[in-house]
This record gives structure tokens, sequence and C-alpha cells, in this order.
């Protein structure tokens, strides 16, 4: 078992952070469609029907937070997922929403 990190306020402050960042549909919309592969900011639009503005916002703070990459390929810029680990996350919360509504099924079926 790993040691536990001492979670001071600043680091606390910096988790909060990231979790704000993925408190975004938005942004996980297009963190899902990297999740297939790295991606041009068009292709990033067309997969996920977000405007154009609003993905290259969105890009911007992901990149920022370290959670794509990005590079230049000729003209356009490429992202991809700087960790696809952020995934992990999701599993833990779509798994404990999961059981809350496997909960609440069986309550109003009275079982």
């Amino acid at each position: 078992m790993a040691a536990k990190r001492q979670l001071t306020p600043e680091l606390l402050t910096l988790v909060a952070g990231r979790f704000k960042a993925l408190a975004e549909p938005a942004r996980l919309l297009i963190l899902n469609a990297l999740r297939q592969g790295d991606a041009s900011v068009t292709e990033i639009i067309e997969e996920t029907g977000l405007g154009q503005a609003n993905v290259s916002k969105h890009l911007q703070m992901l990149h920022a937070l370290g959670f794509v990459s990005r590079r230049r390929d000729g003209l356009r810029m490429v992202y991809g997922l700087a960790d696809p680990d952020v995934f992990k996350l999701c599993d833990i919360v779509c798994g404990r929403i999961e059981l809350e509504h496997t909960a609440r099924k069986k309550v109003l079926s009275g079982r």
C-alpha cells in the first residue's frame, strides 16, 4: 500500500483546480474524443459538435493543466491525451453512479 501524501493547502488548491477543469462537460467531451487518438482542432470540432472558439478555449485550459499534449503538424496543431489515466477518475465516478442507480431502482421496486 502506498504511503499517504500530505495534503497541504497548496496541494489541495492545485487538486481542486484539476477537478474544476473536469467539472465542465465540454472538456470531458473533448477528452473523450481524444481517447480515440490524436486529433486536430477541426477533427475535435467534428467529433464533439462544439464550436471552434469553444474547443480552442477548452483545449488551452486542458493543455495548461497538463491533461492534453499538443504538437505542430505543418500548419495545424494536433492534440492528444497527455495521460490517459484521467479516465480512471471517470471510471471511478461512473462506477459510483451505477451503484447508486442500482440501489435507487431496488428501493423504488420495493426489493
